[in-house]
């Protein structure tokens, strides 16, 4: 089910029962094992989203995000050792102006992405906005604050959390998150506007073949396409 922004809400408090905290121990340790695997090949990731914030359900993805990628040989490679299948890789760029990133799905809903270029501010803070976790902070039970997708500000308690709409809050968002401004305003933008005339189609999706690596697909969609170009120079120093 989709999740629609609230544009006004009260502070609720929201208790969590035994099933949601088992789900969320489940949750976790399916993202703590990938984490572990690209730890020991010395790639720090992180966890983001609701697993992160603690306000799990049933089709919760686990996101794990590599924030500093090394060449995507060795995030395979440490998979391929770890004896994780993969079953799909995908390039992905949401709009022209917005980051490549690189896709790794293990299933419909383990997935390790990457940024292929280097990132805006803006960019970067999308995780914490949302919510963000290292390995760490799992093994600790952990749960950070961070929005969903209704724009809804998750405040994790020892029961459970309290939520508020961030809408008209999202300089007291950004301080409490520690991320720009600019970055709230622009999530509440375009949540707003999904919401007002639906979800619009992504820019590129590239399935990679076997034979293909996420470098050279890159290039290939480089030489093709003017944009990914444009956005490949306009933040590489």
């Amino acid at each position: 089910m989709t999740m629609k922004p609230v544009r006004h809400a009260e502070r609720l408090e929201i208790r969590y029962d035994a099933q949601h905290w088992l789900l969320l121990k489940r949750l976790r340790s399916k993202a703590v094992k990938l984490m572990e695997i690209l730890r020991r090949a010395t790639i720090t990731a992180i966890i983001h989203g609701s697993i992160a914030r603690g306000d799990v359900n049933p089709g919760s993805d686990v996101d794990v995000f590599i924030p500093n990628p090394p060449s995507s040989f060795i995030i395979e490679t440490a998979l391929e050792r770890a004896d994780v299948s993969t079953n799909r890789r995908l390039i992905v760029q949401a709009t022209p102006y917005y980051a490549v990133k690189g896709y790794i799905e293990i299933d419909k809903q383990q997935v390790i992405s990457f940024p292929l270029v280097k990132m805006r501010r803006i960019e970067r803070d999308f995780y914490p906005f949302g919510g963000a976790s290292a390995l760490s902070m799992l093994r600790g039970g952990r749960r950070v604050k961070g929005v969903d997708k209704r724009l809804m500000l998750i405040e994790p308690t020892k029961s459970g959390h309290i939520e508020s709409s961030i809408v008209g809050r999202e300089g007291e968002t950004a301080k409490l998150l520690h991320i720009s401004i600019e970055t709230v305003f622009d999530r509440v933008h375009a949540l707003l506007r999904r919401d007002k005339v639906g979800r619009t189609g992504v820019f590129i999706t590239r399935e990679l073949t076997s034979d293909e690596t996420f470098e050279m697909v890159l290039r290939k969609l480089a030489e093709a396409k003017p944009e990914v170009r444009r956005r490949l120079k306009l933040y590489e120093k």
